[in-house]
């Protein structure tokens, strides 16, 4: 590395030292949770509490078998919460990698090539173009320096920086990207209080709330566990204090304890959020928080960030006007003959190699017979916001290019009176559009090139206009947004020309009513509250008014989704119920604020996302209406013949068989079930509906009680027709078998149960639970372990039909419009 005795930076010992006062220029790393912290949460969970006890109460009275059997059901379900866990904390520190992990110091008078996190302040840091800023500092040098602010200000343009400016403009912020030029700045804030790590700091103010679906899962646990409890010991009584039979009061007691604990309820939410995750991360989206998926569902509102989320983040020529002549471009066909001498000198006008946005989008179009070696050139000054190249001449002398602000170009160039007012008019015209414009002007030079533009002698060629273009997959995506009533907001620290153009090309509600940061600021308590309720576009935000406006949204009852990607999203990224941060370009504090993030950056993933958590919210309460219909029949079963002073129909053995089997693999059949053709047609559901309220414990009550009489009668009659027991069990548990899965059939779909056909998962699992029916009653070893016999096979076929007969009795009410609205469908 060369060497530097003009600034000869820090030494080695004393750059050690600073290291070790200040710390690493880091922010501070999140939380981070192991297996056994994991592990212990989750089995603190109620249910997974419950279905622990029941299992070493098995283990002590029952069948050693069964008891493990349940156990280990019980620690695969753990398991998979683990496996999730930890997976979506391995996926976002890899995206911790993204960032930039070196950074170029002086010291001891030699450029150096040190890992960021042990920059310290006084450190004298090189900035060069394609550099990622690793600290604050204050510029000591800079030559034609312009840096990509953009994610500390939401503004795509870069922004001049120049050299003992007593403003923002002689210092550098870490986290932005050097785009054209070089400098050297002296560190002055490192880590957390850098100006991006005081926004990070802040967020941890901020807390985060558990998802409606995790609340109402928890309500519907306890109630069940507690209903278990109460029949449990109520039946223990009745044999014990009334007939003596405490031993088989007890073992009964677990029997009916199993059959009513809902542990599919926890092992159903974590399978459909884990494989939800799973699909998402499939197509680009991480989950950090696996339960927001549904909360995406549900969202009302979804702010988004302008620059980099609807937009492309980089400039394109979009526009070229002589004073005659005008041409709309794509940012790829070439421009009409007529307008070939502007864009030539405006791309002789942008400096070879450049990495300024508008730079590239000229060199982008240009043939190649336009790369010509430099002569010279002078850089964008305070005084006079243009640039000039120059380029030798074959036949000797310089060919000058300037380009600049339209109006510093002009007064180069001697325009005056009405030239210099269409100039004027065409320029703003185009800004109203969104358009950055640039004033392009040319001319020739003998000898060397002045140090002052203002000697040269340029000739006006015309105005060319940039764009950030808008995502192509933007107009779709918000349409069906729309759609789905839910209200797209952009909230971008941008100019409103800007803001209101691109929100028209993205198809945006209202998108003609922009309302700036400075006047939202000013406004009282009420004019807030009316603003964040009906305007679509709000520009020249800052952090704390992002933040205030999802804070506002959120007291209205709003489901609140914030997009973005930089730091001054993070705030409100982490306040809003979901936060959705990009992953190539955000950075670390945005990442962490948020619980999903984008690793494709394509707006049309986010209402996929949408999509998603419909669909899993949709599954999830008819897999719900599911369980609860099931355990009907299951516990009935399981108490009723006892209170009535018959033989004992279901064994304890009998429900580990029915959940073990059938339960959990009935749920991964649900979660398989594709969408409904309607369901991004309907809008969001309300914020107070539950998964599973009142309404839907009694419609499943009422479709399980359907099944328990048909599987009780079965019983009973085989019993009065002198069957012996163990044949009277098997013809109950077939009717129960049969019932159960023409339950799913009829409770996966709002339409007909035969409309679109079986899903593969549905078909595997109906064959393997005959198999394993067929192999409990045809093996003799197996008939006897779970005490079956073998009826009649007349007999069989009538309770077969029975129990599938009964497990559709929904379709004859589907039709109802209360009955559609209590499986989902919205009005």
């Amino acid at each position: 590395m060369p060497r530097s005795s003009e600034h000869p930076g820090l030494s080695d010992a004393e750059a050690a030292a600073r290291l070790a006062r200040f710390g690493p220029n880091a922010l501070p790393p999140p939380p981070r949770r192991g297996l056994w912290r994991i592990a212990a949460q989750v089995m603190t969970e109620p249910m997974f509490l419950l279905l622990a006890l029941a299992a070493g109460a098995y283990l002590v009275l029952g069948e050693p078998a069964e008891g493990a059997l349940l156990a280990a059901f019980a620690a695969i379900t753990i398991g998979m919460v683990i496996v999730q866990e930890r997976r979506s904390e391995r996926a976002i520190e890899a995206l911790r990698a993204l960032g930039a992990p070196l950074a170029v110091v002086l010291r001891e008078g030699r450029s150096r090539r040190v890992p960021a996190a042990t920059v310290v302040p006084g450190d004298l840091l090189v900035l060069e173009e394609g550099a990622r800023v690793p600290a604050d500092g204050r510029l000591l040098s800079a030559r034609s320096l312009a840096l990509d602010e953009s994610l500390l200000t939401g503004e795509s343009v870069p922004v001049d920086k120049q050299a003992g400016a007593q403003d923002e403009s002689g210092e550098t912020f870490a986290g932005t990207l050097v785009v054209g030029g070089t400098g050297l700045a002296e560190v002055t804030r490192t880590g957390a209080a850098t100006r991006s790590g005081q926004i990070g700091q802040a967020l941890a103010g901020i807390g985060i709330e558990a998802t409606r679906l995790q609340r109402n899962t928890r309500r519907l646990v306890r109630l069940f566990g507690v209903l278990a409890l109460a029949v449990s010991l109520t039946l223990l009584l009745v044999h014990g204090a009334m007939r003596g039979e405490w031993s088989e009061g007890l073992l009964s007691a677990i029997a009916v304890a199993m059959a009513m604990l809902p542990e599919e309820f926890p092992l159903a939410l974590a399978v459909f959020l884990a494989l939800g995750a799973w699909r998402l991360a499939r197509a680009g989206v991480l989950v950090r928080r696996a339960a927001v998926v549904e909360t995406l569902g549900a969202a009302t509102v979804l702010c988004v960030d302008k620059t980099g989320t609807l937009t492309e983040n980089r400039m394109r020529v979009a526009w070229l006007h002589d004073g005659r002549d005008e041409a709309r471009l794509d940012g790829i066909a070439a421009p009409p003959p007529g307008l070939e001498p502007l864009l030539e000198a405006a791309v002789l006008a942008s400096r070879a190699h450049s990495m300024d946005p508008m730079d590239r989008a000229l060199q982008a179009l240009a043939p190649a017979a336009l790369a010509q070696a430099e002569a010279g050139h002078l850089p964008v000054s305070p005084g006079l916001p243009a640039q000039t190249v120059a380029h030798a001449l074959p036949g000797g002398g310089l060919r000058v290019a300037t380009k600049g602000a339209p109006e510093a170009v002009a007064a180069l160039c001697g325009l005056q009176g009405e030239s210099l007012a269409r100039v004027h008019e065409l320029a703003t015209d185009a800004a109203a559009r969104g358009l950055r414009v640039l004033g392009v002007a040319e001319g020739h030079c003998e000898g060397a090139l002045p140090a002052d533009a203002h000697a040269l002698s340029l000739r006006w060629l015309g105005l060319v206009g940039f764009e950030d273009p808008l995502r192509a997959s933007v107009p779709a995506a918000v349409a069906e947004a729309r759609a789905a009533g839910l209200r797209v907001v952009m909230i971008t620290g941008d100019y409103a020309p800007t803001a209101r153009a691109i929100a028209a090309q993205a198809g945006l509600d209202g998108s003609g009513s922009v309302v700036n940061g400075p006047d939202l600021a000013a406004m009282d308590a009420p004019a807030f509250e009316r603003a964040a309720s009906g305007t679509t576009v709000f520009a020249r935000m800052r952090p704390e008014q992002k933040l205030r406006l999802v804070e506002a949204l959120k007291a209205r009852g709003e489901v609140v989704a914030m997009t973005g990607d930089g730091v001054n999203d993070a705030p409100a990224l982490k306040a809003a119920h979901i936060g959705i941060a990009m992953g190539q370009r955000g950075t670390d504090v945005a990442r962490e604020a948020a619980p999903m993030v984008l690793v494709e950056e394509d707006f049309g993933l986010i209402v996929s996302a949408v999509r998603q958590g419909r669909r899993i919210f949709d599954n999830l309460r008819k897999v719900m209406l599911y369980i609860v219909a099931i355990h009907v029949p299951i516990a009935g079963l399981a108490v009723l013949p006892l209170l009535l002073g018959l033989p004992p129909l279901l064994l304890p053995a009998h429900v580990v068989l029915i959940e073990m089997v059938i339960d959990p693999m009935c749920s991964v059949a649900f979660e398989g079930q594709p969408a409904e053709p309607d369901l991004m047609q309907q809008p969001p559901r309300p914020l107070a509906e539950p998964l599973v309220g009142a309404a839907q414990l009694l419609l499943g009550a009422l479709l399980g009680s359907v099944l328990l009489a048909v599987c009780l009668w079965s019983y009973l009659g085989a019993l009065d027709a002198g069957l012996a027991v163990p044949e009277a069990r098997s013809l109950a548990l077939l009717a129960l078998t049969a019932g159960n899965l023409s339950l799913v059939l009829s409770l996966s779909r709002r339409r007909g149960a035969w409309t679109r056909g079986s899903t593969r998962a549905y078909g595997l699992i109906s064959l393997a639970t005959a198999a394993v029916l067929a192999a409990c009653l045809g093996v003799p070893a197996l008939r006897a372990l779970f005490d079956f016999g073998l009826p009649a096979w007349r007999d069989g076929l009538l309770a077969v039909s029975l129990g599938a007969a009964a497990g559709l009795a929904l379709e004859l009410a589907k039709p109802l419009p209360k009955v559609q609205r209590l499986l989902g469908r919205q009005a």
